[in-house]
């Protein structure tokens, strides 16, 4: 029998839980690696508009 769940679906969970748990996407965006904020968006499937408001007020 196939599994139903593979890492990379795991993986996308535990970033979403993060998300909405912390609502920050910047760290978010570093557990998951990525280079740019827009992909992280796109991975999570959040409103860009909130995505990016939320970003403004994450200090690097």
């Amino acid at each position: 029998m196939r599994s139903e769940y593979g890492t990379h679906s795991l993986r996308r969970t535990k970033a979403s839980i993060i998300y909405r748990a912390t609502g920050n996407l910047r760290a978010v965006q570093i557990l998951l690696g990525h280079s740019k904020i827009e992909n992280t968006v796109r991975y999570l499937g959040i409103d860009e508009e909130d995505a990016l408001a939320l970003a403004e007020n994450i200090e690097i």
